[in-house]
């Protein structure tokens, strides 16, 4: 009896929920590749060259569309590039001073926040889940960052990390905005490009000097940027069998698979930290929970190649 039910067990995940668990893996691990690659490169450069090999990527694939793009594309493009170059720019910059698998669960809060955000902004209150969603992040970031985070006293790269979740937020929002008005390859080429530009542009303000030729500075970057390239590919293809719910509760892995990746490169939590880490992920879980919008999660698919780490 234990072997045959084995099999319409593992039947239950389809290929395409399959698919987006591998994807969610490799997410997890791009963290601490940049984190290594920080080693070597300043931040906004490496954010400029990352987004820079993902804009020609999927440009070359978008050639014919990109002919028929009009000043309300380019417009939403830039706003969304804006959002994106501080969402990881700051991000990477946090890669600096903390642990690849904190940044990671710091970064995840940008899925709360989202609805938080449309509240301040927008003055659209949000439903018991995603206020519930709210509560338990909030508690769950002062765990993560230890003694330091209850006293509301974080760390640089800490903060550098909020900010971008809360910028990461501000995109998804602006995606969801122009959703259904815009050519979806049109806009990620233009987002795309303006992050790049926007953070070669930080380079000068930020005082970074311009690294040497490094391979591993070419691999993390330009690998980024094609892997991000095929994930974007992936998930449009996944999602179209998979529920935005299903689909959000495999991306809630993503944080997870980044703490699996630092634990085996050697970063450990203590055990309050790992408790904050979990209710991150509920939080995340829990604000998706019973919403009538989809936006994060198709949002997500449809324009957001860049990905996560």
């Amino acid at each position: 009896m234990t072997s045959s039910n084995s099999p319409s067990r593992f039947h239950r995940f389809s290929k395409a929920e399959c698919i987006l668990v591998f994807i969610t893996m490799i997410w997890g691990g791009t963290f601490l590749l940049v984190q290594h690659a920080m080693s070597v490169s300043g931040p906004m450069f490496f954010v400029g060259l990352r987004f820079a090999a993902a804009a020609l990527v999927v440009g070359f694939f978008s050639l014919r569309t990109l002919r028929d793009l009009n000043v309300f594309e380019l417009k939403a493009g830039v706003f969304i590039g804006v959002a994106i170059m501080f969402g990881y720019g700051l991000q990477t910059i946090g890669l600096q001073t903390i642990l690849s698998s904190q940044s990671a669960f710091i970064t995840a809060l940008y899925v709360p926040f989202v609805p938080l955000l449309q509240w301040l902004v927008l003055g659209r209150r949000p439903g018991l889940m995603p206020s519930l969603g709210i509560m338990l992040a909030f508690a769950g970031l002062m765990l993560l960052t230890g003694p330091a985070g209850a006293s509301l006293n974080f760390s640089a790269g800490e903060i550098a990390t909020l900010i971008g979740a809360i910028a990461i937020a501000a995109e998804i929002i602006l995606i969801s905005a122009f959703a259904g008005q815009v050519d979806v390859r049109r806009v990620t080429v233009v987002q795309l490009a303006t992050a790049s530009l926007l953070s070669f542009l930080m380079v000068v303000p930020m005082g970074e000097a311009l690294p040497g030729f490094s391979w591993l500075l070419l691999f993390s970057a330009v690998g980024l940027g094609l892997t991000s390239a095929v994930i974007q590919v992936a998930m449009n293809w996944a999602q179209q069998s998979v529920s935005p719910t299903r689909a959000t509760l495999i991306y809630a892995g993503e944080p997870v698979w980044a703490g699996v990746v630092g634990r085996i490169a050697g970063e450990r939590f203590p055990p309050i930290a790992m408790l904050g880490a979990a209710l991150i992920v509920l939080a995340v879980i829990v604000s998706e929970m019973k919403r009538n919008s989809s936006n994060v999660v198709d949002a997500k698919a449809e324009v957001e190649p860049e990905n996560q780490g």
